[in-house]
């Protein structure tokens, strides 16, 4: 047999040297009131690599912790990683000084980036880690090294890429954390670079140095992904400002940048077309509008689909498998509904996967049996970092367990029930919020809504609707029952109703069961 002589692979910064080359007038990031073009690009992340390897002695393999909103910098460090052979180590710009300090610890950070904002941040990591090589501040701060003073200090310096074989790691990804402490998460030179061109192929076809993306979400997780699969093609991507996501202020800069594509949460989506911004400014530019995180409501997408036009892109995916497990193409959203709606499903599997649904076992089951869903392909990460646990737990027979339960259908659509983590018991009976909710949605009345399962000494467990009504609506749990009535089994009508003003959210805009649940624990509602 013929073996392979080397599993090299294109540096993932590869594409900035190219776009320098090929487009070095063309803009690469719009943000606020400047324009950096791909030669500038180069130039910075050129500068930041000098400083970072000459000055702070990082070098291939080494952790770079980020912890920053969207800025020019911010894309400027993971592209500055990505070309050094270093690992780039984003956080979510929110979590808590002994979140950030805790990453930096399993991930080995050399280095620490992070906004002028974030002292405390800064002052827990240095307490973790006494012996890390340097910390950055993005801003002038008094307890780190100033990122544009070190930038301006090589400016002029090429730097070339280093080379980089497949399984080379290039960014530690942490999980949210359900259950226990974030798991960081090991994605690599050539898991990436397939899902580049998956991302390519599936969500953004026929995408190119014309268009504009709009980064509405965090460029730590999914949004940082976009952004790089889109480094190939040269797209322009446009940040929103800083202070708070603005539907008004994104539908002026689609308008202002001919945007093409942006990617985001089904919550965002949701505030986006309910807005009155969505009929005072142009979006006819829009081809691709991504959203990931959670399946669409039903009546969300409607709308949606009525707004924008035949524009919505869904993806299922989970961190571990670099967000590249099914899609739901344009062609397959309808607004009318019927069997070629196909109401709850994520769609079918991205080019180069394989999707599978097993029992207990790992027995594969048939059409319409529901069981977890579990991954094969080129985008499944390397593992955790340092857990043979998780590990063991999320891989089996060489698939990768999602921890999602659903089904498939005869043509390979998959839907989604739930996560594991969210069912719950009641008389003996598994129960998963998902279609409850789906239902209960429904109603012209309810805008959001998040089923927890609680404890009962009748029943073991029972369900909470937690809901948000649309503005200036009343309704009674009654009422609702009664719209349930017939639409669901009785035994999966919730035994009660709680009504919020505002849904907890995560930074990247998702509700989440955690979240909802630790906020009524909170307010001493539970």
């Amino acid at each position: 047999m013929m073996q392979r002589c080397s599993n090299r692979v294109p540096n993932l910064s590869h594409y900035l040297t190219r776009n320098a080359s090929r487009w070095p007038q063309r803009p690469a990031i719009h943000w606020e009131d400047r324009t950096w073009n791909w030669a500038d690009l180069d130039r910075r992340v050129s500068a930041l690599c000098h400083a970072l390897h000459l000055d702070l002695g990082v070098s291939k393999g080494d952790a770079i912790l980020v912890q920053a909103q969207n800025s020019n910098q911010m894309v400027e460090t993971m592209l500055a990683a990505f070309r050094l052979g270093a690992v780039w180590v984003p956080c979510n710009f929110r979590q808590a000084p002994g979140e950030t300090a805790y990453a930096s610890v399993k991930a080995n950070a050399q280095v620490f980036v992070c906004d002028a904002d974030f002292g405390d941040q800064a002052e827990a990591v240095k307490s973790e880690r006494p012996d890390i090589k340097g910390i950055i501040s993005i801003g002038r701060s008094d307890f780190g090294l100033d990122y544009e003073s070190l930038i301006s200090g090589h400016t002029g310096s090429g730097f070339a890429n280093e080379p980089v074989t497949y399984d080379d790691p290039c960014w530690l990804f942490f999980t949210s954390g359900s259950t226990g402490r974030p798991k960081a998460v090991v994605l690599t030179h050539g898991q990436i670079g397939f899902v580049v061109v998956n991302y390519l192929a599936d969500l953004l076809p026929g995408t190119s140095e014309q268009d504009a993306s709009l980064v509405i979400a965090p460029l730590s997780h999914g949004a940082g992904l976009q952004q790089i699969a889109q480094l190939p093609a040269g797209s322009a991507h446009v940040l929103m400002p800083g202070g708070g996501f603005n539907p008004a202020v994104a539908f002026e800069l689609i308008e202002k940048h001919r945007v093409s594509n942006l990617f985001t949460v089904p919550t965002i989506v949701k505030r986006l077309v309910e807005d009155p911004a969505v009929d005072r400014y142009d979006h006819s530019s829009l081809r691709h509008v991504i959203y990931a995180g959670a399946p669409m409501y039903r009546e969300d997408q409607k709308t949606a689909l009525e707004k924008l036009g035949n524009v919505l892109v869904q993806y299922y995916g989970l961190g571990e498998v670099t967000g590249n497990i099914t899609v739901l193409r344009p062609q397959d959203h309808s607004l009318e509904d019927g069997p070629q709606a196909r109401v709850g499903t994520c769609g079918t599997e991205r080019t180069g996967i394989e999707v599978s649904i097993q029992d207990e076992d790992g027995n594969l089951l048939k059409p319409g049996e529901t069981g977890e869903v579990c991954v094969v392909g080129a985008a499944v990460c390397a593992g955790y970092l340092d857990d043979a646990a998780a590990n063991s737990k999320s891989f089996r027979n060489g698939w990768f367990r999602t921890g999602d339960i659903g089904h498939m259908d005869e043509d390979r659509f998959l839907y989604l029930t739930g996560r594991a983590s969210d069912m719950y018991i009641s008389g003996g009976s598994n129960i998963y919020p998902k279609e409850i909710e789906e239902v209960l949605l429904a109603h012209p009345d309810v805008s959001e809504v998040a089923i927890l399962g609680i404890p009962d000494p009748q029943w073991g467990e029972v369900g909470l609707a937690v809901c948000v009504l649309s503005d200036g609506k009343s309704v009674t749990d009654a009422e609702l029952s009664d719209f349930l009535t017939g639409k669901i089994t009785r035994y999966k009508m919730p035994a009660r109703y709680l009504f919020l003003d505002e849904m907890p959210t995560s930074a990247y805009g998702k509700i989440t069961k955690k979240l909802v649940r630790e906020h009524l624990a909170e307010q001493g509602l539970l």
